[in-house]
């Protein structure tokens, strides 16, 4: 289900796609962000996802008039994961609250992995 915002210019739609899409790019500018991944392992093992698949690694659900954002990352190698993670939550927050308008209460950040950064 769309957001829409209404003027008197008239009315705009924001899809959850877009939404999704627009948190996994803001993810992806965190120091310390491998990647994205998919939000159903298979045998335990975490795919990394590409930028065109970004939306796959995020689910967004609406509680009223909030957004709640679900992350599934991987982290580098080497880094901590706990200011990966703030990191990636603080970013994804302040682009769609500020940048975009969006109301986001909560962004939870799953873990899915780590790897060694190329």
């Amino acid at each position: 289900m769309p957001i829409e915002y209404k003027n008197q210019l008239g009315s705009v739609s924001i899809s959850d796609e877009v939404v999704a899409v627009l948190a996994g790019f803001a993810a992806l500018e965190c120091y310390g962000l491998v990647g994205m991944s998919s939000r159903n392992l298979k045998d335990g093992i975490a795919e990394i996802l590409g930028r065109e698949n970004l939306s796959r690694g995020v689910e967004v659900r609406r509680e009223g008039d909030v957004l709640h954002i679900d992350l599934h990352i991987i982290v580098s190698y080497g880094t901590k994961i706990t200011e990966v993670a703030r990191s990636v939550q603080n970013r994804v927050k302040y682009v769609l609250n500020e940048i975009v308008g969006l109301r986001v209460d909560v962004v939870n950040i799953y873990v899915q992995g780590v790897r060694v950064a190329r």
